[in-house]
């Protein structure tokens, strides 16, 4: 690779690490934030609410403007609100700015990782599947260490400040790097073909319509899926197994940990099997472990803890496989739209479910959830049989 190839995988592996301490904030200081300005409970879930107005906000509208404006163009932009929202919580303190900082600064930190995603094969198509799941496992390294470190360490609202000025630099210097970088301001055309040439090879292989609806449906599965086991782990292992809380919590560890680690030992077979290969061998393996250790509840409880190893890749590897169905006239429009349906379906899942839990036993409704990442698995063996895979 040349120099400027390995600027844009340090700005963006930068960049990622960033991303995942900002996203982070909100849950670690929630309690520094009730404790200084008086919240109720209310008052204290408008950071939640907000976060996820932001988010889908700025994936609805941002996946339109990138496919506009061009990926280089956009992702300036949103480093420069990104880092302007962290730097309005050091010069100022109240409760609304914070609620303000975290609508911006939640909304591009969402649209800057879905756009690392779509930049990564400007950098180097021939190693995508590889830096994509690094990218992935650099954002897992700095939550898991920012989860850790700022609740053990500056666990105060001082120790909020300081952190929102340790990712203002972030943001600087990512932005920095990012201007010497090697992406390209506009995705690369087809070399050879005219404007209108172009545009008939994109609508030759435009997928239908039902395919946009059903990827839509298989990435809500998926995010159901894991974010329901990811949230309710814990809660999991004490209620219905009765473990111990330190026991609880190595299982949880353990499966953030295998989402973390797998991201990084599989990120080269990701690269040598492809897109397609990769998500048929992981995504069956998912299903297997997570379903087994769900059914076999305490006994089984290992294999749902490690099943982590084969989910990690299967976000990222979708988002690149996504890239191969559409034009990239159009991708990132489709790539937002397709996230944010499939957010929604995780926010109205997750708010039922815990009546669900309450009404049946968290055996019974912990179930429920290999039928979620199944039918993801089964959408994504509908599309790839059906849709035309592109390169170009």
């Amino acid at each position: 690779m040349k120099k400027k190839q390995w600027v844009a995988i340090g700005c963006f592996s930068l960049l990622m690490f960033g991303l995942s301490i900002s996203d982070a904030l909100r849950g670690i200081f929630s309690p520094v934030f009730q404790e200084r300005y008086q919240l109720n409970e209310a008052e204290l879930s408008q950071l939640l609410t907000v976060s996820y107005i932001g988010n889908l906000l700025f994936l609805s509208v941002g996946g339109k403007l990138l496919d506009k404006f061009g990926k280089k163009s956009v992702m300036l932009a949103m480093m420069l609100i990104w880092g302007f929202s962290l730097l309005l919580n050091v010069v100022t303190d109240s409760y609304g700015m914070i609620l303000l900082s975290v609508f911006f600064a939640l909304g591009t930190s969402t649209l800057l990782n879905t756009s690392v995603n779509l930049s990564t094969p400007l950098i180097s198509t021939s190693y995508a599947g590889l830096l994509v799941n690094i990218f992935f496992f650099v954002q897992g390294i700095g939550t898991s260490a920012s989860q850790f470190l700022l609740g053990k360490y500056l666990f105060s609202y001082q120790g909020w400040r300081l952190t929102c000025i340790f990712l203002v630099g972030i943001a600087v210097f990512s932005l920095a790097l990012f201007l010497l970088s090697s992406i390209a301001r506009k995705t690369p055309s087809v070399v050879g073909t005219t404007a209108s040439a172009q545009t008939d090879l994109a609508s030759s292989y435009m997928p239908k319509r039902i395919v946009f609806w059903m990827f839509a449906a298989m990435m809500g599965c998926y995010f159901i899926a894991e974010h329901s086991v990811m949230n309710r782990l814990m809660s999991y292992c004490l209620t219905e197994l009765q473990m111990e809380s330190a026991q609880a919590s190595v299982i949880l560890s353990t499966f953030w940990a295998s989402m973390t680690v797998g991201r990084l030992i599989f990120a080269p077979v990701v690269q040598k099997l492809g897109n397609q290969k990769s998500i048929t061998i992981f995504g069956a393996t998912s299903v297997i472990l997570f379903a087994g250790g769900c059914i076999l509840a305490r006994s089984g409880v290992y294999l749902l803890a490690i099943s982590g190893l084969a989910i990690s890749i299967l976000y990222p590897t979708m988002l690149l496989f996504l890239q191969q169905l559409y034009p990239a006239n159009c991708v990132a429009a489709k790539t937002g739209a397709i996230i944010s349906i499939a957010t929604i379906a995780d926010i109205v899942f997750n708010a039922g479910f815990g009546f669900v839990l309450a009404k049946i036993g968290y055996h019974a409704g912990f179930l429920i959830l290999p039928c979620f990442l199944l039918g993801f698995y089964l959408l994504y063996l509908v599309i790839a049989k059906q849709s035309k895979v592109h390169t170009s």
